[in-house]
């Protein structure tokens, strides 16, 4: 019975991998054996742009193969060029359907990966990492939900200063 399981493969090859893994399933013959190969990636929304999304993997470094888990099939995936491993080693796990369901929801749009809401709260320190500001620590004043917003307070030449930035443009 064909199930999901997850190969680790270099980071930047998955759809290296992908295509390596399936011209070999062809010269082999292990067709029988083989379902789909996924390198789990969706549209994530840009902030600041309501009408753009861009592909982003949701797993970097990974590749979602269906297959049979034979020894003839095991040992045609591990060695791949650029596969580390499965994920557990020798003895594999292969993901539960709900997982693989959540997974390809994701991949089809049927989920949105955006920022979570509620995940900033008045008050907090937080990071931030893009912009003029980057590097400095601030404290949340304000949070637009609606337009992905933050006005963070930051120590400006001793004077608390506030800056409005994008939610992707801070970390807790």
């Amino acid at each position: 019975m064909k199930r999901w399981y997850v190969v680790q493969v270099y980071a930047g090859y998955e759809e290296l991998v992908k295509a390596d893994i399936s011209k070999r399933v062809q010269e082999t013959g292990l067709q029988d054996y083989f379902g789909q190969i996924l390198v789990p990636s969706a549209k994530m929304k840009r902030f600041f742009a309501i009408d753009e999304a861009e592909d982003q993997q949701l797993f970097p470094g990974y590749v979602l193969v269906e297959v049979e888990l034979v020894p003839e099939s095991f040992r045609l995936v591990a060695s791949t060029p650029r596969v580390l491993r499965f994920l557990g080693g020798s003895d594999p796990v292969p993901l539960t359907q709900k997982e693989i369901d959540r997974i390809i929801s994701q991949i089809t749009g049927e989920v949105i990966v955006g920022p979570e809401k509620g995940e900033f709260v008045v008050g907090k320190e937080v990071e931030i990492k893009e912009g003029p500001f980057a590097g400095f620590v601030g404290v949340i004043d304000r949070i637009d939900d609606n337009n992905e917003r933050l006005t963070v307070m930051v120590s400006i030449f001793g004077r608390m200063t506030p800056v409005e930035l994008g939610f992707d443009q801070v970390q807790r």
